[in-house]
C-alpha cells in the first residue's frame, strides 16, 4: 500500500494528523494537505472517538494469559457520550445481544473477568443452580 493510500485509509479511519505521520514517518503537512484534498475536517490529536460502548469495550478490555478480559477501570465502568453503564454489562450484550437482568456477574470464577463468555445475569445464574445444586444464583 502507497503511502497516500494508507494516509486516506487513516484518514477515514478517524486519526489525527500528527498521529498518521508518527505512524507512517511522514511529514504532518503532508498529511493536512492530503486531508483538505479529502475534504475532511481537522481532527484534534489522540484517538478516535468510540462509535459505541461495545466499541469502547473492545478497546479497553485487557486480555490476560489464561483466556479471560479484565476492565482497568476499578469500578467497572464504561463512560460514553450515551451515557455510563458497567463493563460487565456491555459485554452480557455482546454476547447475548439483550439486556442482561439485574447484576451482570463472572461466572468463570475470575473475580472481575468481562469476558462476554464468562458473564452472566441472574436468571442464568439461578437456573444454572437448579440444574447443578450450586450457589451459583448470587
Amino acid at each position: 500500500m502507497s503511502n497516500i493510500a494508507a494516509i486516506r485509509e487513516l484518514l477515514l479511519a478517524g486519526h489525527s494528523n500528527a498521529g498518521i505521520a508518527r505512524q507512517l514517518n511522514v511529514a504532518h503537512l503532508r498529511v493536512a494537505a492530503i486531508r483538505a484534498e479529502m475534504g475532511l475536517p481537522v481532527r484534534k490529536p489522540g484517538s478516535p472517538a468510540a462509535a459505541s460502548p461495545e466499541d469502547l469495550f473492545w478497546r479497553r478490555a485487557q486480555p490476560t494469559d489464561d483466556g479471560h478480559l479484565i476492565w482497568p477501570n476499578p469500578s467497572g465502568d464504561i463512560r460514553h457520550v450515551s451515557g455510563r453503564t458497567k463493563a460487565a454489562r456491555v459485554a452480557f450484550r455482546i454476547r447475548y445481544r439483550r439486556e442482561p437482568v439485574r447484576n451482570v456477574l463472572p461466572d468463570c470464577g475470575r473475580a472481575g473477568c468481562v469476558h462476554p463468555d464468562h458473564v452472566a445475569d441472574q436468571p442464568m445464574r439461578k437456573t444454572y443452580a437448579a440444574i447443578f445444586g450450586t450457589s451459583a444464583a448470587a
